[in-house]
């Protein structure tokens, strides 16, 4: 019995992450589906001719058409014709704030040279003593770095990611002094995160100790092996 139960939990291990990971890429798909295949001509939809659907299409076709705009978007017309639409939604009060604020998000998470959400740190917190993981987006500026600035000094925003669900939390904007920074990934954190701490990142103190024993050593042979003067 303590084989099989052994067997079953090895078994476990290995098929529950391909089944949860193929079970979120195909509702992933079948949702892009879902949203795409209904505006393509039916002449053009695999669907039409076979007797089965066809899972994906729509997913690639939303691939091509986002890449095409993208290319259309970097020559001099496309980039009138956006401007021209921008003005129009800029002239829209409840539209012009939600279309500005997505951009400038997604301008900054996608930016290749942005280290936001890059590095993981610690913070004391809800309290002194309470150590909690946090997500660090960028150093505070503007309005509110100017009022809190006098108290704390330069701050960052940092995003305290809720367990098990790292997609929900808290935005905090913390003294620059009080954040340790992590050298775990941010896929790290996420999966420390998600997993109540179960999971944590390998970390090589033990081969830290060893380099920083060594050191000495390595400096005491150095200087007995310089010619005596």
């Amino acid at each position: 019995m303590t084989r099989l139960r052994n067997y079953f939990f090895t078994g476990l291990i290995v098929t529950a992450p391909l089944a949860i990971t193929a079970y979120l890429a195909w509702s992933m798909i079948g949702w892009v589906d879902s949203w795409v295949k209904p505006y393509i001509p039916l002449r053009y939809s695999p669907d039409y001719y076979l007797p089965f659907p066809v899972p994906g299409f729509g997913l690639i076709v939303a691939l091509i058409v986002i890449t095409l705009v993208g290319f259309l978007t970097a020559n001099f017309i496309g980039r009138t014709v956006i401007s021209i639409g921008e003005n129009i939604l800029g002239r829209m009060p409840l539209v012009r704030s939600v279309y500005r604020g997505l951009k400038q998000i997604l301008e900054t998470v996608l930016s290749e040279r942005s280290d936001t959400f890059k590095k993981v740190g610690l913070i004391e917190y809800p309290r002194k003593g309470l150590w909690a993981l946090v997500f660090i987006a960028t150093e505070t500026r503007g309005e509110v770095q100017a009022q809190i600035e006098e108290d704390a000094g330069q701050t960052i925003a940092v995003f305290l990611p809720t367990t098990p669900n790292p997609t929900s939390g808290y935005l905090l904007f913390v003294p620059k002094a009080d954040v340790i920074e992590l050298k775990m990934t941010v896929e790290e954190g996420a999966k420390l995160v998600i997993s109540a701490g179960l999971v944590a990142p390998e970390y090589q103190a033990k081969t830290k100790a060893l380099a920083e024993t060594a050191q000495p050593a390595r400096s005491k042979r150095t200087a007995s092996s310089r010619p005596n003067r």
